[in-house]
């Protein structure tokens, strides 16, 4: 079976990869970082590495990778794969559909066999986004017929794996827990189940339940360290006072969780419980400006801090620690992150009230926006 995964980073590696070559497929990588193409075709294996204490390793085999600059190529291996994943960034998406499209193209014109593709990425809905940057490269024809034999399941995905340097370019360390999650209901009949992957016929409970958790949780840890000078999300999660924030927010999403899809809440409490260890992870060093880069895709209207907050409001709930979690996020001014730099430019020079709508889409006036506004002030007066 061969697999093409786009996207040869930590993630594509220490994820995805791992996971597609333990079920037994011949994993493509592609990438546009010719370093790691390089790597990857000459070697055609790497090691991954647990961060458990361990020093467990596993070699990962049968790999080789292709330049996603080279289309035709792209294009050739798409339309033969058995299997086509992501994890490149949800942004990137519309930049890897062109050879995707080039693909399905040859591929309906060749073969009946079914292909499914799927997005692992930080975000809900992200092969449904896919499909239509896809769809939106093809004509009316190629459409039909791609509707036939092409899937674009949702996904959801769990696994921490930081920014890291080794002295080999492709050995990845990753934590031990991992999580890919796939809506059953979106896949074609006689699909070929992917070891390691859980099956689910209803995705979004699991898709917001790992974005309010995980992803809320990560970034509130990385927007208070960061304020407070802490550079690994592990220094931050050991100082009490934002450990117990942090327990706080997940305390109000999971709230939401419970109340929306009926998880049981004591299982709730346990798997918070265990997302905070995860964080705090001593095998780790996750920086804090990595996980609270891209503060404006963070505070989006339907990403990890103003969605759950929006659904708190319309179930009657008061998301008073996520609210202080988005003035925080509104505080980031890394320079070396193109959106910190533009949100704060957009704070100076339109105001922080322009700024508030114009980033969370919560207007004045709105239940949640003198709260934001009035926890800016306040982070403003302490010690940045």
């Amino acid at each position: 079976m061969r697999a093409v995964h786009f996207g040869a980073g930590n993630i594509g590696r220490g994820f995805i990869g791992l996971i597609l070559s333990r079920a037994g497929y011949e994993v493509c990588f592609v990438d546009v970082n010719e370093e790691l193409v390089s790597q990857l075709r000459e070697r055609g294996s790497y090691k991954v590495v647990l961060a458990d204490g361990t020093g467990h390793a596993e070699q990962v085999t049968g790999v080789t990778a292709i330049n996603g600059a080279d289309l035709e190529l792209v294009a050739q291996h798409v339309a033969e794969a058995d299997l086509v994943t992501t994890a490149v960034g949800v942004n990137i998406l519309k930049h890897i559909a062109a050879g995707i499209a080039e693909g399905i193209a040859r591929r309906v014109k060749q073969s009946k066999s079914s292909l499914h593709i799927i997005a692992c990425e930080n975000a809900i809905g992200g092969s449904s986004r896919l499909k239509e940057h896809v769809y939106g490269l093809l004509d009316e024809a190629t459409r039909q017929q791609a509707d036939r034999i092409v899937a674009f399941p949702d996904a959801a995905v769990d696994r921490i794996v930081p920014i890291q340097h080794h002295q080999d370019p492709l050995e990845v360390t990753v934590e031990p827990f991992y999580e890919w999650v796939v809506d059953r209901s979106a896949v074609l009949e006689g699909y070929h189940k992917i070891e390691g992957v859980h099956y689910v016929d209803r995705l979004e409970p699991y898709i917001e339940r790992k974005l309010f958790t995980v992803n809320t949780g990560h970034c509130c840890a990385a927007y208070a360290g960061y304020l407070r000078g802490y550079d690994t999300i592990q220094q931050a999660m050991a100082d009490q006072s934002i450990a117990g924030e942090v327990r706080l927010v997940l305390e109000e999403t999971g709230a939401v969780l419970v109340r929306r899809y009926g998880f049981d809440k004591q299982e709730h409490e346990q798997y918070i419980g265990k997302i905070l260890e995860r964080f705090r992870n001593p095998h780790l060093t996750d920086e804090t400006v990595r996980v609270a880069r891209s503060p404006i895709r963070k505070l989006s209207p339907e990403d990890r801090l103003v969605r759950p907050a929006l659904q708190a409001v319309e179930l009657g709930l008061e998301p008073i620690q996520l609210v202080k979690a988005m003035a925080s996020a509104l505080h980031f001014d890394y320079q070396d992150d193109p959106e910190a730099l533009e949100l704060q430019e957009t704070i100076q020079t339109q105001g922080i009230k322009q700024a508030i709508t114009r980033y969370t889409g919560i207007e004045a006036g709105q239940p949640l926006f003198a709260l934001i506004l009035d926890n800016y002030h306040h982070l403003n007066k302490g010690a940045h």
